[in-house]
Formats: C-alpha cells, structure tokens, sequence
C-alpha cells in the first residue's frame, strides 16, 4: 500500500513533467515566433529587394527609350538639314546659271546698243567721203567735218567717255605717260605738259587710256 511519501512523490513528479511540457512548449512557441519574424523580415527584404531592382530595370528602360528618342530625333534633324542643303544647293546653282546668261545677254545687248548709237556717225562719215570728191568748197567741207566730229564728241559723251585735260596741266604719272621732254618755252611751263601726242580718257571715273604727252624742262 502507498504512502503518503509516495503520493507526494508522485505528484511532484507530475508537476515536474507538466512544468517540463509546458517550458518546451513555450520554448517551442517562442521559436515559431522568431522563425515566422525572420520569415517577415526575409519577405520585406525580399519585397524591397524586388522592388528596387523593378525601379532600376524602369529607370533603365525609361533611359533606353529617351536615348532612342533623342536618337530618332537627331537622324530626323540631320535628315532636314541635309534636304534643307540640296534644296539650297540645286537653287544657287540654278541662280548662278541664271545670272550668269543675264550677264552674258546684258553685255550683248550693251554692245548692241552702243553700235546702234555709232550708226549714225558712220553714216555721216560716208555721206562727206562721197561729198569730198565732188566739192570745191573746203569751208563747207571742214564745216562738215566739225560737225561730224561733235556728233561724235556727244555720242562719247553720253556713254560715260571723256577726254583726260592735259595741256599746260602739271604732269601726273596717275594720269599722264611722259613720251619725251623737251625744254620749256617758257619758265612757268617746267615741269608740266607742252605736248600732247595722243589723249587720254576716261570710262565713267576710270581711266581707259593714258595720255601720252611731252614734258618740259
């Protein structure tokens, strides 16, 4: 039969076994927790893990279509731009070709119209060539001439032509050739012009042609 030691015994042994239980219980449950933390925080890790790396696969992405945007861009322009040069291109060309046969037909026509003026002169010309063998009258002839001559004179005139004055003038190497010299005939005519043998002219205020003259010293 049992005592009373026994029965004590026995219930601490029990206690003990329950508190056993119940201690790797707790100890079980507390390391679920910790296990399902760490789970946790292996997830956010994980989330944020994910989502930077779907923020850099977007930046990058976004990146790539701005550079080909930029690309497309630019063959776009360089494209126009060289458009943009042919088109000018093909239009200078066809201004200087176009220039240069107005040039080509303004000076045809100027010559044109500088033989129409000198027409008339010519015709004078003839007319007292034919007169010249028939007249006895040298006045009228030289009358005739003269007016010849002045008609001419006019025509030079009006395209722009004049004669350079050399005569008693000081002798100027811009203006004047010096053929010869010779003494002066008188003091103040040194070095100046007592001769002309051939005049000289303008074109507008362009010299075409130097007068060549004689000198005194």
């Amino acid at each position: 039969m049992a005592t009373k030691k026994d029965s004590d015994k026995l219930k601490e042994d029990i206690i003990d076994n329950t508190k056993a239980a119940d201690n790797k219980k707790d100890k079980a449950s507390s390391g679920n927790t910790a296990k399902s933390k760490q789970a946790q925080k292996n997830s956010k890790k994980e989330d944020k893990d994910k989502k930077s790396k779907d923020t850099l696969a977007s930046d990058k992405e976004e990146k790539t279509d701005t550079r080909s945007q930029k690309k497309e861009s630019l063959e776009e322009k360089l494209t126009e731009a060289q458009d943009k040069y042919l088109r000018l291109s093909a239009e200078f060309d066809n201004y200087r070709k176009r220039t240069l046969k107005e040039k080509m037909d303004l000076t045809k026509s100027a010559g044109e119209s500088i033989l129409s003026n000198i027409l008339p002169v010519m015709d004078d010309f003839d007319r007292a060539l034919q007169l010249m063998d028939s007249a006895s009258d040298c006045k009228s002839m030289k009358d005739g001439i003269d007016l010849i001559y002045n008609k001419f004179q006019e025509f030079l005139k009006s395209n722009g032509i004049k004669e350079i004055k050399a005569v008693n003038k000081e002798f100027d190497t811009d203006l004047h050739e010096a053929i010869t010299k010779i003494p002066a005939p008188e003091k103040k005519l040194k070095g100046k012009v007592v001769d002309v043998i051939q005049k000289g002219y303008y074109l507008n205020d362009k010299i075409i042609r130097y007068s060549q003259v004689v000198v005194g010293e």
